[in-house]
């Protein structure tokens, strides 16, 4: 499809632009997400400023709503639409971050409010997250387009991830917790502003005026998931590279670090080469689209993954495990690249937002199993063994991946 053969000397044809809505709710909601970086490194140091115990809390406080809460989100985005319930979020973060930031100009930033401004993001996130990872189906309609339009996302969101920490502790240093969340409610402005130009085709909108029960349409998302013979093998991939791969650079590289005595720079350019490999591939399909059949090429990025993963266990020096974690990053991104499409353009229209809630709770679920097991592992055996074992246990879900018929001859969006 993407093309054009002429004669011998015929030229790849240039992949068509992505839609202009897209590309602008996209801009509006990296910018949001780049408030949202700053405004949480302003939360964890307020509470890092209590203790351990308040710095906990106030990171479970944001957590556990948000598992709770997600199935019934993705719900409620496919009951009254996705826009909708963005535009309710972004309205309720402006108030939210403009009246927390008043309170703790008032009151300084206790213990009880930094709590409750966790509950508080943690219960948006469980209704905002699935309808915005179901956004670019509902902006761009050519599934073909969809690996680079979710890469776009990706790439930008991994760039602000990079800069957001060091944006964030300059903008404490200046005017605290209060201008973080008066620059946090900005980005909700312009979000909000962007919400009130798009308009995304959004069959929920237009569904059955008969409707069950919101929890039986969650559970209806879950089973409609799990009974894909695509959507099943994916979600299960996915859930195996959160839990094996993500604690890998927040959890066990800075282990590592102080076990060999690297010093913290040297942890700092591993996590940053991981942050390159990702955004370079990632923009790779941005500009190409995907580079073969999305099931396939997801259980394959694993293994280089893996092998990454495994060079950072048995890395001799810095020099060596930076390298590494530029092979962690490029074969994370070529697998966000093409599963995410996967799973997004799999899904029935008519519970978009759900399957996304099932995405972002598998991905939640196994993450917060694994930091607990690999950090008890690893105090046990030591980071490089626990580095080991997920570089094992990652090329298994690689080979597990590569033996599911549905996935390997998936040819969505090619």
């Amino acid at each position: 499809m993407r093309t054009e053969t002429t004669g011998p000397g015929a030229r790849t044809r240039a992949p068509a632009a992505l839609p202009r809505a897209y590309l602008l709710w996209l801009g509006g909601i990296l910018v949001s997400l780049l408030g949202n970086a700053v405004f949480s490194f302003a939360l964890g140091w307020a509470a890092a400023a209590h203790g351990g115990t308040v710095a906990g809390l106030a990171l479970s406080a944001i957590t556990l709503p948000r598992v709770l809460l997600l199935l019934v989100g993705g719900a409620v985005g496919d009951r009254v639409s996705a826009r909708r319930v963005l535009i309710a979020g972004d309205a309720a973060m402006l108030a939210g971050t403009l009246l927390l930031a008043a309170v703790a100009y008032r009151l300084g930033t206790p213990p009880w409010l930094l709590v409750a401004t966790g509950i508080a993001l943690g219960t948006v996130d469980a209704f905002y997250l699935p309808a915005s990872g179901s956004m670019p189906r509902r902006l761009v309609a050519d599934d073909a387009q969809l690996p680079r339009a979710l890469s776009l996302r990706q790439a930008g969101g991994q760039l602000i991830a990079m800069g957001g920490g060091p944006l964030g502790g300059v903008l404490v240093g200046f005017a605290g917790l209060v201008g973080a969340a008066l620059v946090d409610a900005a980005t909700f402005a312009c979000a909000l502003l962007v919400l009130t130009v798009v308009r995304p085709r959004d069959p929920a909108a237009t569904g059955n005026d008969a409707r069950d029960g919101i929890l039986r349409e969650a559970a209806e998302g879950v089973r409609v998931a799990f009974a894909h013979p695509v959507l099943r093998p994916g979600l299960c991939l996915t859930g195996a590279a959160a839990g094996f791969l993500l604690p890998v650079m927040a959890l066990l590289v800075p282990l590592l670090v102080r076990e060999r005595g690297w010093g913290a720079a040297a942890a700092g350019l591993v996590i940053g080469a991981q942050g390159v490999g990702t955004v370079a591939s990632t923009l790779v399909v941005v500009k190409r689209g995907p580079l073969g059949p999305p099931g396939l090429l997801s259980a394959a990025a694993l293994l280089p993954a893996a092998a990454g993963v495994l060079g950072l266990a048995l890395a001799p020096g810095a020099p060596a495990a930076v390298v590494a974690g530029l092979v962690v990053g490029a074969g994370s991104g070529i697998f966000a690249a093409h599963i995410a499409p996967l799973v997004l353009a799999t899904a029935p229209e008519s519970h978009l937002s759900r399957v996304q809630a099932v995405l972002v709770l598998v991905q939640s679920l196994a993450l917060l199993l694994m930091n607990s097991v690999l950090g008890a592992f690893a105090d046990l055996a030591g980071a490089g063994l626990a580095l080991t074992g997920c570089a094992l246990l990652l090329a298994c879900t690689a080979v597990a991946g590569l033996a599911s018929g549905p996935l390997r001859r998936d040819r969505t969006g090619l």
